[in-house]
């Protein structure tokens, strides 16, 4: 009888996704679209009609399986774009963020840089006439999109259909602020902030003043969108405002690796979505590291957009690796000095996930992507982390704060610096230990995050949004939401009751003082 329950229960389940739905997905390129092209490639899978809309020039978006690419012409060429991409990226590693002060002037920079480059994409789509037609005319059940780029946020609320955020660190936390998700400075550190749950007083205080002024880096990374949508929509509206409609929110982490902090019943953590079990290497790379013996191998790369960097940086690598015993896969394609060590394996490509989950790994050297450090975490390699820009210094002291990884700043990298961390979570058991500890809670769940994130999907496609699931927390103004009018109420109340109070007493007091001065007259004069 159980046995006939859990396979009709199956069939259920199964003819959910059959009977198909149609999802429109607009994702953000890069890093953005390799965590999110499983989910979206499963669902076509599963029988849904997906239809992906991506610009003609990018990075690393393209046709995906089971899915139908819609494309549109932008105002750049291929060439352009991947040069413009080198220069930002190697003047970033030049950038120095070791103070409060400098990374706070650096995270004000990425706010105008964002406003700017992710709005030349969403103008080229959302004024395509044609092809935003073409979007209503295909009556979309909902809409799935990375909020990294606001276009999907104007497309969804200008069809008027369910909308489904995928989340990320971005400078502005649109999941915290729309949803009115509580989120105490005393122990949650801002975006872009560098810091630990555990704050010194001094931080606390970078930490607090850094929280006011996120209302303000959301009006300046949004300024531009906040227009547009204005002019799309017919009516005067902000991002800000559009993304308290969200159905739902499918946020890419898990309390393995983000510190513990409150989540609304429509927030889900996909966290670790495209980590999984290693496949078998390629030849020549599985030689090369069986070669390496018991010294085992190390795996460098600096991420999907990232592989060279100057000279001289470079040069501070190569002479660190030549002082290990371990040999190194390092994704580069710079310039090899003549002499480059012959432990060193420089590949432009390679498999990071299989490489982690290899048994011979003894240390992954990342910039701290999220999909690298999960990776990272499910086969339980630790870690040396060189972040570069955005949420990658939030994510190195993530590591650093679980007792897994060391860090260093790429703007003043040297190589006693690069040997000292290798051989320190290398050497030093208690780093690989803890890695397998927060492996084994990551690895023990219910749930697969891919399958959850299917699951919430669909149940959005099914239900046409999930309003039971959002507070309406988001309907009250500031003042309501922190109860600012009831405190003024009973503040009045209690000061009336006190000043009634206090004038009762004062009268009672004059009347006895006025009935006693009479006696004492009458006394005198006898």
């Amino acid at each position: 009888m159980m046995r006939a329950g859990i396979l009709l229960l199956i069939a259920l389940l199964c003819l959910g996704s059959v009977q198909g739905g149609k999802l429109l997905v607009i994702p953000a390129d890069g890093s953005h679209w390799t965590g999110m092209k499983p989910l979206v490639e499963e669902l076509g899978r599963r029988g849904h009609q997906v239809v992906v809309v991506i610009p003609e020039v990018s990075l690393s978006l393209g046709p995906s399986e089971h899915t139908t690419t819609l494309t549109f012409p932008v105002p750049y060429s291929q060439e352009s774009f991947e040069k413009g991409l080198e220069e930002d990226l190697l003047g970033l590693m030049n950038t120095d963020v070791s103070t409060a002060v400098a990374r706070l002037s650096n995270y004000w920079d990425t706010l105008d840089m964002l406003s700017n480059v992710t709005m030349i994409d969403s103008e080229s789509m959302l004024y395509n006439k044609e092809l935003m037609q073409t979007l209503r005319d295909y009556d979309f059940d909902a809409i799935l999109f990375d909020y990294f780029c606001p276009a999907g946020i104007i497309v969804g609320a200008y069809l008027d259909i369910p909308s489904i955020y995928i989340s990320g660190p971005y400078p502005c936390p649109l999941e915290i602020i729309s949803t009115r998700c509580p989120q105490p400075v005393s122990y949650l550190p801002q975006r872009y902030t560098h810091y630990s749950n555990r704050m010194t007083l001094w931080e606390r205080t970078v930490n607090l003043l850094r929280s006011l002024l996120e209302p303000a880096a959301c009006s300046r990374l949004y300024v531009h969108a906040d227009r547009v949508a204005s002019d799309i929509l017919q009516r005067d509206t902000s991002i800000v405002e559009l993304a308290r409609n969200a159905a739902l929110w499918l946020v890419r982490f898990d309390f393995t690796y983000e510190f513990p902090m409150p989540l609304m019943p429509n927030m889900v953590m996909i966290g670790g979505m495209k980590a999984g079990k290693s496949k078998p290497l390629p030849q020549e790379v599985e030689e090369f590291v069986n070669g390496s013996g018991e010294h085992g191998f190390v795996v460098f790369t600096l991420g999907s957009m990232v592989s060279q960097m100057p000279e001289e940086k470079a040069r501070v690598f190569f002479e660190a690796f030549r002082q290990i015993p371990q040999r190194v896969l390092w994704r580069y394609t710079g310039p090899v000095p003549e002499n480059a060590p012959k432990n060193v394996k420089l590949m432009k490509w390679l498999p990071q996930n299989d490489l982690l989950g290899h048994p011979k790994v003894k240390a992954f050297i990342t910039h701290g992507g999220s999909h690298g450090i999960y990776e990272g975490i499910y086969s339980g390699v630790p870690m040396v982390t060189i972040p570069l820009f955005g949420d990658q210094g939030d994510n190195a002291q993530r590591m650093v704060a679980r007792g897994v990884a060391e860090s260093l700043t790429i703007a003043d990298v040297t190589t006693a610096k690069v040997l000292e961390a290798l051989n320190k979570v290398i050497g030093d058991k208690s780093y690989k230990a803890n890695m397998m500890k927060l492996s084994a809670v990551h690895k023990d769940r219910p749930i697969e995050p891919l399958d959850l994130a299917v699951f919430w999907t669909e149940f959005v496609m099914r239900h046409k949004g999930a309003d039971h699931l959002r507070s309406t927390a988001h309907e009250l103004s500031w003042v309501q939401y922190h109860s600012l009018d009831v405190i003024a109420l009973l503040t009045t109340a209690i000061l009336t009751l006190v000043l009634v109070t206090i004038k009762c007493c004062m009268f009672c007091f004059r009347k006895c003082m006025g009935k006693a001065k009479p006696k004492e007259n009458k006394n005198k004069r006898q």
